[in-house]
């Protein structure tokens, strides 16, 4: 198991944080200049041309792959981002953000501690790292980045149900961090709201802003026949690692936001004390649940 992160760390101490996953490399960014909560300055006006021209060519190869693999939620709301030619500007995209759902984004220097991050979920406020990845790093970047937090996951922000989802999710991770339970929440963020898959009339959709900021694994995630696709199962995905560093291969699949946001509603501590007890899944185990509960 990774180690925990700190969780009694939630102001900012100008380094960057422990976090689950593994890496090569510590997380890029500059912490010593974010403030208490890890939020800081966009400082848009440092953004070159070269990155305004990056990010336009990120965006425009994702938008032209859209159509048929995304679901209509975040094709309908992928124009609030505005013009694809530059990086936009955090203020402005928060003033129509706050007037559809009540959010903002705020600019925060990389990966953030689970508590930081929470509470920024819980006051509707959502961080999106104000660095962008370097031309070598085109199609693949190990961290989130503008692009990703940006193309990824900020139009299903404008979608009142996701908003309230993503709004609980922040209330439910602070009671997890005095419960010793972030990694359980850290799963269901990863398979819903990173890599999630929904049942449409029309077919099988993304909506999960890992796969819909990638090249590769947005058509993968849909159409391929080698990862498995399972029902949304809650304690399923509570006790399912991840890997960071592939394409998935175990994808769980929703109903509708709806059911997503109803996930929420429940008390977890009796979930997590009875997940605890029970074996976990790696990412590419085909066992369905009850048959694994007392198997090691």
């Amino acid at each position: 198991m990774n180690p925990q992160p700190d969780f009694h760390s939630g102001v900012n101490q100008g380094v960057a944080p422990v976090t689950y996953g593994q890496g090569e490399r510590p997380p890029r960014g500059d912490y010593a200049q974010a403030r208490s909560d890890y939020t800081c300055d966009q400082q848009w006006q440092r953004y070159t041309a070269a990155e305004h021209d990056l990010y336009r060519r990120l965006y425009e190869r994702q938008a032209a792959q859209l159509n048929g693999l995304a679901c209509e939620e975040f094709i309908a709301a992928v124009k609030h981002l505005g013009a694809p030619d530059r990086v936009p500007r955090f203020d402005a995209l928060s003033e129509a953000l706050h007037r559809a759902t009540r959010w903002e984004v705020v600019a925060v220097p990389g990966l953030i501690p689970e508590e930081a991050f929470f509470a920024l979920l819980a006051a509707r406020r959502f961080p999106v790292t104000n660095w962008i990845r370097t031309p070598e790093e085109f199609d693949y970047v190990v961290e989130p980045d503008v692009f990703h937090d940006l193309f990824g996951h900020v139009p299903l922000l404008f979608n009142p149900v996701f908003a309230d989802y993503m709004q609980a999710y922040g209330e439910g991770g602070l009671k997890a961090s005095r419960l010793a339970a972030c990694e359980y929440l850290a799963r269901l963020y990863w398979y819903t709201v990173e890599f999630g898959l929904i049942a449409t009339p029309a077919g099988l959709r993304a909506y999960g802003a890992g796969i819909l900021s990638s090249a590769g694994e947005l058509r993968h995630s849909v159409t391929s026949p080698q990862p498995r696709r399972r029902p949304f199962e809650l304690e399923r995905i509570m006790r399912t690692r991840y890997k960071i560093d592939d394409y998935q291969a175990t994808y769980f699949v929703i109903d509708s936001f709806g059911q997503l946001f109803d996930a929420t509603r429940p008390d977890f501590a009796p979930i997590y004390a009875r997940v605890a007890g029970m074996p976990e899944f790696e990412a590419d185990d085909s066992r369905d649940q009850t048959a694994s509960n007392t198997s090691g």
